[in-house]
């Protein structure tokens, strides 16, 4: 018998959560450069500038709405994942093809993009507060005051504007991780973005139209410092998920004559090949 953990539901939103206190500032950096219009900001100058007016605390503006929205979005992806995964693997009784774990994965994707869409509205508005002068900022107290005011003042549907761009971007991004996601999922950040942002892009087709007369590059507006922040999110969360599985995950045991040595993450048939030996 080989003995090894697997990792528990939540183990993926926590692990996003660790990553994010670490990449946040990259990420408001990201945000502000694909709100500013007119002006042409770099990474190096937006950095400059948020420094000078705001200060270097500035570049946690927002923090909060990170935290919930790693609390939705990466919680809701990884866990559907894994159930949907779990299910079929046990109903055929034997490994997923690729096509399908990309199936799910998207599936994943889409389910914690939506979830995840107040989240992402209330962290969106709190970054670009850093740049927006006093009479036009938000001023949330933090994302539970933002998802209450945002009800308030906009009424609830408002909570959800842009879910399905957001949708969308999840399900890409849960497919394709990395320099790939990032390529895929740009045009998408840029319109989800400037949709929860801007209260007045009424659809999906206006914002698209509106950011077209920018031109092409538009749709591909701070690439560089949206791979700059997903890469290290990536990594930085399989690390800390990793860590996550070994020291506080389900022990199991694996049956040497069922388990395949080429794939060790998963037995063949979870009823016949594993035996929980854990809660």
């Amino acid at each position: 018998m080989y003995q090894k953990s697997v990792s528990r539901w939540y183990f993926g939103g926590l692990a996003s959560l660790a990553a994010v206190c670490v990449t946040h500032p990259l990420d408001l950096l990201k945000v502000l450069l694909q709100t500013e219009h007119g002006k042409h900001f770099g990474v190096a100058g937006m950095t400059v500038r948020v420094i000078t007016i705001n200060g270097f605390s500035s570049f946690y503006n927002g923090f909060s709405g990170s935290l919930c929205r790693q609390l939705t979005y990466s919680m809701i992806r990884f866990s559907v994942y894994d159930f949907l995964k779990e299910i079929l693997s046990e109903s055929r009784k034997k490994y997923l093809p690729f096509h399908q774990k990309v199936i799910i994965g998207a599936m994943g994707g889409f389910a914690g993009g939506f979830v995840g869409t107040p989240a992402d509205i209330v962290k969106i508005r709190m970054q670009n507060d850093v740049k927006m002068p006093l009479h036009m900022k938000r001023n949330y107290s933090h994302a539970l005051d933002g998802m209450i005011r945002i009800v308030r003042e906009e009424r609830f549907r408002a909570l959800f504007s842009g879910a399905t761009l957001a949708s969308s971007r999840g399900a890409l991004m849960m497919v394709g991780q990395g320099l790939c996601a990032t390529f895929l999922c740009q045009p998408l950040d840029v319109l989800k973005i400037r949709m929860m942002n801007n209260q007045d892009y009424y659809s999906v087709f206006y914002c698209v139209t509106e950011t077209a007369k920018l031109g092409p590059g538009a749709f591909y507006k701070s690439l560089f410092p949206t791979a700059l922040r997903l890469i290290p999110q990536t990594i930085l969360t399989f690390v800390f998920l990793e860590q996550l599985r070994l020291r506080f995950g389900i022990p199991v045991e694996l049956d040497q004559q069922k388990w395949d040595p080429a794939m060790p993450f998963e037995p063949k048939s979870a009823k016949d090949a594993i035996k929980k030996t854990g809660p």
